[in-house]
């Protein structure tokens, strides 16, 4: 899709629709596509959505969306895009991969949108690229793919490769393809039909910053939350993270109570435990593996505080939520 369409006639852009797809993030992609092709007054893009058997995906809201075809059908196509959402890893089949190793050797441009680059992970598609995903996803990633760098860009381009947050970062990204192609005028008019006042650039954060998303503005606070949050694997006692903020562990105190209506501790093991929840429910990582990511000591001790805080074990979630 960013490499130069050299043929005649619009640009053919495949959708490549797995089970619970995000259909914002699809959404969000396709509309630009579109519209751009009304302001130009003439077709610079066609799509088609496809499916592995040819069959109607059903979306993470419930809607059953038509394919065109079958994936092992197509011969090839200059852009596939895989759309994608919870649980990518049931989604990597293996003839979902095997089609979409096919078509990378067949010269096609793959991209992913929301937790689409865990299939292209585990089709060995993005090694040695640096890759984006929607947050709540990335540490589950993170854990899976060790070698694969992560970012929390909105979206990221490395050669006919790219991957993006989802949601409205999809908007993004094709506003920036079509600004590459066609020109940043034909870019700002489609964003303006969507009432998209900024087109935000790839390496905005996905997420807003700690003092809007926790509503404070007390910079000593801002950055013990940050030690926490970058520190969840080998946690940071009291005083250290006191040090970090230049205050003493009693005024630490003070400030969590007054303004995170919580103390420092029950803060910290609340991180915590939604990461190994996180992990639990986008990984099939052990629960070992996922206390000792979590820096818990056994997977006896995250059981038991992860019972405490979520009134389940940390086995019997995970099949409550995976049904296995």
């Amino acid at each position: 899709m960013f490499k130069s369409h050299t043929d005649t006639g619009p640009e053919p852009i495949g959708f490549l629709l797995v089970p619970q797809f995000s259909m914002m993030a699809f959404s969000a992609a396709l509309e630009p596509l579109r519209v751009a092709n009304r302001l130009a007054g003439r077709p610079l893009f066609t799509w088609q959505a496809w499916s592995i058997d040819g069959e109607p995906v059903l979306s993470s809201s419930g809607l059953p969306i038509p394919a065109s075809g079958r994936l092992t059908a197509l011969a090839r196509i200059p852009t596939m895009i895989v759309c994608s959402s919870f649980e990518p890893e049931n989604a990597a089949t293996k003839p979902i991969l095997a089609a979409l190793r096919r078509l990378a050797r067949r010269g096609t441009a793959i991209g992913a949108l929301d937790t689409g680059a865990w299939i292209l992970a585990a089709a060995g598609l993005v090694d040695g690229r640096r890759v984006t995903m929607h947050w709540e996803a990335a540490s589950g990633f993170a854990e899976a793919f060790p070698d694969i760098e992560i970012s929390d860009a909105l979206f990221e381009v490395s050669g006919d490769r790219f991957t993006c947050a989802g949601g409205t970062a999809a908007l993004d990204l094709m506003l920036d393809m079509i600004a590459r192609k066609h020109g940043q005028a034909l870019a700002v008019a489609v964003s303006e039909q969507f009432i998209h006042d900024r087109i935000r650039d790839r390496h905005d954060h996905q997420r807003m910053s700690l003092p809007r998303r926790l509503g404070i503005g007390n910079s000593k606070l801002i950055r013990v939350v940050e030690a926490m949050e970058a520190n969840l694997e080998s946690p940071l006692d009291g005083h250290r993270l006191a040090e970090l903020s230049g205050v003493s562990p009693r005024q630490v105190e003070r400030l969590f109570r007054a303004q995170l209506k919580e103390t420092p501790s029950a803060y910290y093991l609340r991180l915590r435990l939604e990461r190994a929840r996180q992990l639990l429910r986008q990984t099939d990582m052990s629960v070992m593996e996922i206390a000792m990511a979590c820096g818990y000591a056994s997977a006896s001790c995250l059981s038991r505080a992860y019972r405490t805080h979520f009134r389940v074990t940390p086995r019997e979630d995970r099949v409550e939520t995976t049904g296995s």
